[in-house]
């Protein structure tokens, strides 16, 4: 299959390497020049389980995707929630009439952006759990196991979505078929909710974070913002069950030592963070329903205002 990532970094390249070792012509396309760069001389450098892996996979910045002229299967967009509207806009000379587009970023609503440029048979809905950190332009660093849902919006796509399972899953990728989605992306966002931003605001690991005396009462009351929120939209989520899931998050023989995408970005490169498309979007759908999210809205204002200390860009 041939599979561009739009979106490259940590876990855009995780997918690359995995897809393209499992035999798939894949391109990485980025908007970080270095990146982008170190990829075209060097190759992608992984490091798995203490072994260091270099494929050479083309990769292009988005700009430059018009010199791309091969017809592509598959689009995996990871690019961050800010940034989706601009990426598509990029790369409009591959999304043929013919390519499926599979949505896999962090965050809420992001199908009704992704209308204004694909045919609603051809977009995919999804999220995973696998996890993995940049450690340089060029360089991922992938570690523990993880799995991938998905769906289609349409009932036209759903061949399309099952063929990629199966590609996923030839891939190492632990891919699922969803037959109910949507309450999928909200258990993902509830962790994302109470991870990202905690972690970011308190300079810590999941591991740390979760070895506090107050985060049992912190995350069920972010959880219970966000099903409360989820009801009116007709999505009833297990909140005991999605408390216990987080905690299983905490262990630092899995991934308790890894520091989320939003601290990555923040912390550590003084990038701009996608709070408003989680908690922040929460917030938004709360003063729609005319329901109080007190705990989104605080942890949204203190990201907000740890980015501008932080001069992000």
């Amino acid at each position: 299959m041939k599979i561009a990532i739009a979106g490259a970094g940590a876990m855009g390249s995780r997918f690359g390497m995995m897809l393209h070792q499992a035999g798939n012509d894949v391109i990485l396309i980025d908007q970080w020049e270095e990146h982008v760069s170190a990829i075209k001389h060097n190759g992608l450098k992984a490091i798995h389980d203490g072994e260091t892996i270099i494929e050479n996979i083309p990769a292009f910045l988005p700009k430059d995707i018009t010199d791309y002229h091969d017809e592509i299967d598959t689009v995996i967009l990871f690019t961050k929630a800010m940034q989706l509207d601009d990426m598509l806009q990029s790369i409009t000379s591959i999304l043929s009439e013919h390519t499926t587009v599979l949505c896999l970023l962090n965050g809420l609503g992001h199908e009704d952006t992704i209308k204004n440029y694909v045919a609603k048979e051809n977009i995919l809905l999804g999220n995973t759990m696998w996890t993995a950190g940049l450690t340089g332009p060029g360089e991922v660093n992938m570690f523990g196991h993880g799995s991938v849902e998905l769906q289609n919006i349409h009932p036209k796509g759903q061949d399309a979505a099952l063929e990629l399972v199966q590609v996923f899953n030839e891939a190492g990728l632990n891919c699922k078929y969803s037959e109910d989605m949507m309450y999928s992306i909200w258990r993902k966002a509830c962790v994302n909710g109470t991870l990202n931003g905690t972690c970011t605001i308190l300079d810590a690991n999941i591991a740390s974070f979760g070895s506090t005396s107050v985060t049992d009462e912190i995350i069920r009351t972010i959880i219970h913002e966000f099903a409360l929120v989820a009801k009116h939209e007709g999505i009833l989520l297990d909140e005991e069950e999605i408390v216990n899931h987080v905690k299983s998050t905490f262990d630092p023989h899995g991934i308790g030592h890894h520091y989320p995408s939003m601290y990555q970005d923040l912390i550590q490169k003084h990038r701009l963070t996608e709070i408003d498309y989680i908690n922040g979007a929460v917030c938004k759908k709360g003063e729609t329903y005319q329901i109080a999210t007190p705990y989104c809205q605080f942890l949204t204002q203190l990201v907000h205002a740890k980015e501008e200390l932080l001069k992000a860009k």
